[in-house]
């Protein structure tokens, strides 16, 4: 028998999906002089958002554009720039996607004969596993990764030789850092005094850590800290003009880290961990549920494994 309820619903929403086209309606938000962003929802991956979750932010020099990721599809990615023509007809010179994650780099296909750019390790990953990432987010986004295709960076970054992006007054320093990936990367543009954290802030929403390693994070946080900026983009969550996005960052981080530790040595198993109370501090925070559960499942063996050595 055919339940009517859910066939009407699925009906509608299919009906809803029809009539947007997949527009993510992006909006350049101006968070400094010559500079905007593109803020994603605090959400995970699904249908309804078609992966728009995270940050993107592009900035309009006298020389051309810098973009800084690239969304999580081709057609973020298109959108994207259609949202920049309409502030600035200068052409795009170059893309630097931060880190390996597909929310930030799955729109690069749509920068045809543009430079990107990434660190060496995030180039390697981009290319081994980028149609991984694109079937998982098939699964999760579904039609809005039509005609999405891998394009890794042309050209990697070397610490020791590349220091800045200059592109007209904009001097981007290249912060290179660790801990939420084994290869994160920040900018920081002396210009305007405005820093990109990327990944290694989740403001507001609790962080997501497949690849973490909470005790490099924090000592990213701290050194990312003393940046004298005026204005913070994280990787997730609202634009800030203060501290209070590092320090939540890093209680989460600690409190997650003790957690586990805790847990390890009293043998609690992991559906033990999850039943536990969270501080008063994190109920409310976007994603506290789902990234808190997934954060135990992928970090919780490893701190186990550490007890028993």
């Amino acid at each position: 028998m055919i339940n009517l309820k859910k066939a009407f619903l699925f009906l509608f929403f299919s009906i809803s999906l029809l009539a947007q086209d997949y527009n993510y309606k992006l909006k350049a938000i101006k968070i400094s002089k010559n500079t905007y962003s593109f803020i994603g929802k605090t959400e995970f991956f699904s249908v309804t958002n078609g992966g728009d979750i995270s940050n993107s932010s592009f900035i309009v020099t006298k020389e051309g554009v810098i973009v800084i990721d690239t969304g999580s599809s081709l057609r973020y990615g298109e959108q994207m720039i259609k949202a920049i023509k309409t502030i600035t007809n200068k052409p795009i010179k170059i893309v630097l996607n931060t880190h390996h994650h597909p929310d930030h780099f799955l729109g690069n296909a749509a920068f045809k004969d543009v430079s990107i750019v990434s660190s060496e390790y995030t180039k390697k990953d981009i290319f081994n596993n980028g149609d991984l990432y694109i079937v998982n987010l098939l699964n999760l986004t579904y039609k809005w990764m039509n005609k999405t295709e891998v394009k890794a960076p042309d050209k990697s970054l070397n610490p020791l030789r590349d220091k800045y992006i200059k592109l007209g007054k904009h001097k981007l320093k290249i912060i290179y850092l660790e801990g939420h990936t084994k290869s994160d990367i920040a900018l920081y543009d002396e210009y305007t005094k405005t820093l990109f954290a990327s990944d290694l802030i989740f403001y507001n929403r609790v962080a997501a850590t497949p690849h973490a390693n909470i005790e490099k994070w924090i000592s990213s946080l701290e050194k990312l800290r003393q940046v004298d900026y005026k204005v913070l983009v994280p990787g997730h969550g609202p634009i800030s003009n203060n501290k209070e996005p590092f320090d939540q960052m890093k209680r989460y981080l600690i409190y997650l880290d003790k957690t586990l530790k805790d847990s390890a040595k009293k043998g609690l198993s992991v559906f033990e961990i999850l039943q536990l109370p969270k501080p008063e501090e994190f109920k409310n925070m976007d994603m506290i549920e789902d990234e808190f559960e997934r954060s135990v499942i992928n970090l919780y063996p490893e701190y186990e494994n550490k007890l028993m050595q």
